[in-house]
């Protein structure tokens, strides 16, 4: 079989023209749905603070967006931090609240690709209610098949290691909490 200019050329140039539409079309759908996704975004993270932190009326960024303070009768009532860690998925996000006494007052799974029926468990309320206890300024600690005491929590079964990044980012907001409230 002979190949001339023209049997290459055509397959090219459609596969080409096809390129770009489907690129054109990809940039528009951006462009139309980008303010959308960003807006959608900051309501999730605004009603992830409002979980975490439930005292608070309001919530003021704070060093330039590394963390927010919670605020009720123009009082500072707490803060919430976002952490990250590496979990068995990958990155795992967290939102934690500490009041100004430091209680951990919750803990939200903003994002995971944690194993589902397993490490996605972490977003359970009855993992994450775990949490809500004093914050220690050395962190919470993971315990396995023992009840947890003060500063403890318990691992999930099958899923220790989503557990540890789950914990070593709230672990990481409670640092981040003693160093604010050092500075305060």
């Amino acid at each position: 079989m002979k190949l001339d200019a023209k049997s290459i050329l055509v397959p090219t140039a459609v596969l080409f023209v096809i390129c770009v539409v489907v690129s054109a079309a990809l940039a528009g759908t951006n462009l139309l749905t980008k303010e959308k996704i960003a807006e959608q975004q900051a309501l999730k993270a605004e009603e992830s603070r409002r979980i975490v932190l439930d005292s608070a009326d309001s919530f003021e960024a704070q060093d330039n967006g590394e963390y927010y303070a919670g605020i009720k009768d123009g009082q500072t009532v707490g803060y919430v931090f976002e952490t990250e860690s590496k979990g068995y998925g990958g990155t795992v996000r967290v939102m934690t609240g500490i009041s100004s006494e430091g209680e951990i007052t919750g803990v939200v799974v903003l994002s995971h690709s944690e194993t589902p029926g397993l490490g996605a468990n972490a977003e359970k309320e009855d993992f994450r209610n775990q949490y809500k206890q004093a914050a220690p300024e050395s962190g919470i600690e993971i315990v396995k098949y023992q009840t947890p005491a003060e500063g403890q929590i318990e691992a999930m079964t099958g899923a220790t290691i989503t557990t540890k990044a789950v914990t070593q980012a709230v672990n990481q907001a409670v640092e981040k909490f003693y160093t604010v409230k050092g500075g305060a």
